[in-house]
């Protein structure tokens, strides 16, 4: 088996896709979009898609991104409060940020975002949001995965504080990492128990959309853009699957890191500007 790649590129935003091709040798990653029966067969072809998505062949490469978490940030220890320094700790191979008083090791890890993709009578739900980043810009309810939760536990309680839904999770759709930002996105299809669904505190309003009136012009992140235009293109094929994918952001001038690491995914909508 050998792993085919195929490169999503949105406005300057880079998404892997990965499917499996028979082959007689597997020499890249073992990730993989895995086809599953289809719970939205009966779902009419859609004909239109998001303009500016394009997929085209790439090879696929191991080499590191730049991350969201800079470590001359830390100054001061998060448990007893001395200054740190900046160091390599012995049989480490990056720089830390080391408490000059107690010695802990100050870790930055991405954050995991969790939601659901709900689809509803040939539709699917988007919640306006209410807040910043993005204020008034579409996205799938999805949220931080909070301690002591699992993935699927977290995207339904997103979920139900963002849009007022219950729902039953049917299968994963997509992860999404974004290393630049230090988070990794995983959504869920879902669907609804009871047709009700309302604004939650973080939402200024809950629509159900047709597959072709999805606002792509007008959601929230570029990981929205990407797992919508993925299941987009799966309904269209007959067939829907589990897709990996790594979105590489590009920084512009009005899109500085500041406050990145441990926010929300932040000026989507300022990069996506600047960037198309």
């Amino acid at each position: 088996m050998m792993v085919k790649a195929i490169q999503l590129q949105i406005c300057g935003l880079v998404s892997q896709r990965w499917s499996w091709k028979p082959r007689t040798v597997s020499s890249l990653s073992s990730f993989s979009s895995i086809p599953y029966p289809n719970p939205y067969s009966k779902l009419l072809p859609i004909t239109t898609v998001a303009r500016w998505v394009r997929f085209v062949p790439f090879h696929a490469s191991s080499s590191s991104l730049p991350s969201a978490g800079n470590v001359r940030n830390i100054k001061f220890c998060q448990w007893c409060g001395g200054s740190t320094k900046h160091d390599i700790p012995e049989g480490e191979e990056r720089l830390r940020a080391i408490c000059t008083v107690c010695g802990k090791i100050a870790y930055q890890n991405p954050k995991m975002v969790v939601g659901c993709l709900i689809e509803h009578d040939n539709k699917v739900l988007l919640c306006k949001r209410s807040i910043q980043p993005s204020h008034g810009l579409w996205t799938l309810p999805a949220g931080y995965l909070e301690i002591g939760e699992s993935a699927v536990e977290g995207a339904i309680r997103e979920t139900r504080e963002e849009a007022n839904a219950d729902v039953e999770v049917i299968s994963p759709f997509a992860q999404l990492d974004i290393p630049l930002i230090g988070q990794s996105y995983m959504i869920f299809l879902a669907k609804l128990k009871k047709h009700h669904f309302s604004p939650g505190p973080e939402s200024s309003a809950c629509q159900l959309f047709p597959l072709d009136d999805i606002p792509f012009n007008s959601l929230s992140f570029s990981s929205m853009v990407v797992t919508l235009s993925l299941y987009v293109e799966d309904i269209k094929a007959g067939k829907l699957k589990f897709h990996y994918g790594t979105i590489n952001k590009r920084v512009s001038e009005d899109c500085k890191l500041k406050n990145f690491f441990g926010q929300p995914e932040d000026c989507m909508s300022s990069a996506r500007t600047s960037e198309c």
